[in-house]
């Protein structure tokens, strides 16, 4: 009996530690029913719990229990079957759309937690992910989680990674690298890494990447030449591409502005109580700008560059006439697209 019971004693461990990490205050009496032995084992196993670092606080009293508190340290984390899949699910979603602030928090934590979910769960998890959509998504292209996690292992684990790539110009390729880091600009996913075959540094977009997988073969990593990754992607990326500044006037808080705009178009300054005004510099079109603008819910005034301001007239006046409908229904109102 002795055997059996010590048998037992880390599987009752960590049901006990799963039930302490839902934030209550757990009675001895109802952690004894649930766990099925003596108050006196539950004392002894909260014991065992913070000798292995976990900060179990007791309260004493007839309505006295125990909670997990926080610590100076994170313990091990102890998730049932629900709480692994809803957790995964979560960050697949956080990563595949680039989520401003969290994306790349939400590869790391993924690629972590991938590696030791059973095979049962992962099969509930990519289930659910092909069967759900979300309602709304991000303004750049969507990256299949899978893609994002092998990548952020090999660069982790300092391991080649091979995959086939499709340029801007529809030319595909293989290409064997050397992953350094992954970076996203709010809208886009990029891979920055050593291209073996050609002997340089390149960045890789990541939605044009398909088939990634790690070779296995370990590499010392080389230095980078240009500062981080992030700064290497806005020198090599942006390099050619026409940048501006612009400079809009809304007729909002600045709070409401800023929770509807991508921080990488600039800086969001409070005039008043009622607006704000926006200074940066972009390399994005003027014509995604002008609808990125118009997507803020508020009133807003161009001021440059005087291309967005041509831009944002044109755009107000074919939407007018599609709001106004044609005059005659044969022929549509307006200039036609080859006009």
């Amino acid at each position: 009996m002795t055997g059996a019971t010590g048998a037992q004693t880390p599987i009752r461990l960590l049901q006990l530690l799963s039930l302490l990490q839902t934030p209550r205050e757990w009675p001895g009496s109802e952690l004894s029913e649930r766990l099925g032995v003596s108050r006196r084992t539950v004392r002894r196993d909260v014991d065992r719990l913070r000798d292995l670092g976990y900060p179990v606080q007791a309260t004493q009293g007839a309505l006295g229990g125990y909670r997990l508190v926080a610590g100076k340290a994170m313990p091990p984390l102890v998730l049932d079957d629900e709480e692994a899949v809803a957790i995964a699910v979560g960050l697949r979603a956080g990563a595949g759309h680039a989520v401003e602030g969290v994306e790349e928090a939400s590869v790391r934590a993924l690629a972590k937690l991938e590696q030791v979910l059973p095979a049962r769960l992962r099969h509930r998890v990519s289930a659910l992910q092909v069967a759900t959509m979300p309602l709304t998504s991000g303004d750049g292209a969507s990256i299949a989680p899978e893609t994002l996690t092998v990548m952020a292992s090999a660069a982790a684990g300092h391991e080649r990674l091979r995959f086939s790539y499709r340029a801007g110009d529809g030319t595909e390729s293989r290409r064997l690298t050397e992953p350094y880091r992954l970076v996203s600009t709010g809208r886009r996913w990029y891979l920055v890494a050593y291209d073996i075959d050609r002997e340089d540094w390149r960045t890789f977009r990541v939605d044009r990447v398909a088939e990634p997988f790690a070779t296995g073969a370990r590499f010392a990593p080389r230095e980078l030449p240009k500062g981080d990754a992030a700064e290497f992607i806005r020198q090599s990326v942006w390099r050619g591409q026409q940048s501006y500044d612009i400079d809009v006037t809304f007729a909002a808080p600045a709070e409401f502005v800023v929770a509807r705009l991508p921080s990488a178009l600039g800086t969001v300054d409070v005039l008043d109580e009622r607006r704000c005004r926006l200074r940066g510099t972009v390399t994005d079109s003027v014509e995604w700008l002008a609808v990125r603008l118009a997507m803020t819910d508020c009133d807003f005034t161009a001021h440059e560059p005087p291309e967005l301001v041509d831009c944002l007239r044109d755009l107000g006046s074919r939407l007018t006439r599609a709001a106004q409908g044609p005059e005659d229904p044969g022929h549509p109102a307006g200039r036609s697209p080859g006009a």
